[in-house]
């Protein structure tokens, strides 16, 4: 190829930094420091007891969500692959395979009925109050990678706190824009958790485990259009799933960047195009999201903004002992961004309902 065909090529572009951008050096190697120092002796007695509660609502949610039908479909995905048998159970089956494809069928499970807890959220720009459901993502993780190496309750119940407090901080950090343009961060921001809960129960350096983050920030996904079919579980339990591939890359030396959260370049830069250094900086365990603001188990198997509506007709019904045949109309004032998420307003099949304030509303008068 001649001077004069190179000569010919226009100028490749330099985009220039975004001056608005937040400046947060290291912000992954402290999130890295944060998972490697970390110790049991370091939750909280009253966050462990929370723990536990979000450890049984999810385990029993795997296994109501094994007879859905993603629960069938997903087996026989893993079936398909002659990925069976190996070290990591499949919940709700005697199937046992691959951790990272336990992780992946489990978290779908875990997420079918949309039933999962969810984090609350204390920054007064989060229109919806809520930012994920973090339990499925690392428990899924821990449970996989936890029963490959034989290890303790113990450590699988720290490595899960890590996963979560991760997960729930980075979902602070991050602008609004992030779920307000489409993204579902359970999938998107999930990774990181998961990513988190298997460096330290693998007992990861900073690193690897700065690594690791970088091989799950490639692989984060989730789009909220997918609310209301199976693709939204999904989204949880490839979150699962990514973080086991992304410890597993890293264990082998597979290289990433090692400053993907704050990088002009990163994560939040691309996924958010902000973010606020103080929501994480300094924050991981101070104190932990299960104290404040939060993690709520849900009261019904819905959208979470399905509920607040729910609970004041339930109230109403036990109040005046209302009945079906009683109501002619139900009228129910929201904010303009809640539509957005509740997207099927004519559901038809029962995914799509679990997305309707019209159906879940009109479920309780049945």
């Amino acid at each position: 190829m001649g001077a004069g065909y190179l000569g010919a090529l226009p100028a490749r572009s330099q985009t220039a930094p975004d001056p608005k951008f937040p400046k947060s050096e290291d912000l992954t190697r402290y999130v890295a420091e944060f998972v490697v120092k970390a110790d049991y002796a370091d939750v909280p007695a009253d966050v462990a007891d929370l723990g536990r509660k979000s450890i049984l609502d999810g385990l029993g949610l795997a296994l109501a969500g094994s007879v859905a039908a993603t629960g069938e479909l997903s087996r026989t995905y893993i079936r398909s692959l002659g990925l069976t048998p190996g070290p990591a159970t499949v919940i709700g089956s005697s199937m046992k395979t691959a951790p990272r494809f336990a992780a992946f069928v489990n978290g779908i499970s875990m997420h079918a009925d949309d039933y999962d807890d969810t984090q609350l959220a204390s920054a007064k720009d989060r229109v919806y109050g809520l930012l994920t459901h973090p339990t499925v993502a690392s428990l899924s993780t821990v449970l996989a990678a936890a029963e490959e190496k034989g290890r303790s309750g113990r450590d699988l119940a720290l490595a899960y706190h890590v996963g979560v407090e991760v997960e729930c901080k980075i979902a602070e950090a991050i602008a609004p824009r992030h779920y307000e343009d489409g993204f579902h961060s359970t999938g998107t921001i999930g990774v990181f958790g998961a990513a988190a809960a298997v460096a330290k129960l693998r007992g990861f350096d900073v690193e690897r485990t700065r690594r690791a983050f970088g091989i799950a920030a490639s692989q984060s996904g989730g789009l909220r259009e997918n609310f209301g079919t199976m693709s939204k579980p999904f989204q949880a339990g490839h979150a699962a799933e990514a973080g086991i591939v992304a410890a597993d890359l890293a264990a082998l030396g597979w290289t990433a960047s090692e400053q993907i959260l704050e990088a002009p370049s990163g994560f939040f830069h691309a996924a958010g195009g902000s973010f606020d250094p103080a929501a994480i900086a300094g924050k991981l365990g101070r104190p932990w999201t299960f104290r404040d603001p939060g993690v709520s188990i849900k009261p019904f198997p819905s959208g979470s903004l399905t509920h607040p509506g729910m609970t004041e007709l339930l109230g109403l019904i036990h109040e005046y002992g209302i009945l079906p045949q009683d109501v002619e109309q139900v009228d129910v004032g929201t904010n303009s961004y809640m539509p957005t998420a509740l997207i099927h307003h004519r559901p038809a099949n029962s995914l799509q309902a679990k997305f309707s304030m019209e159906f879940c509303m009109a479920a309780l008068l049945l």
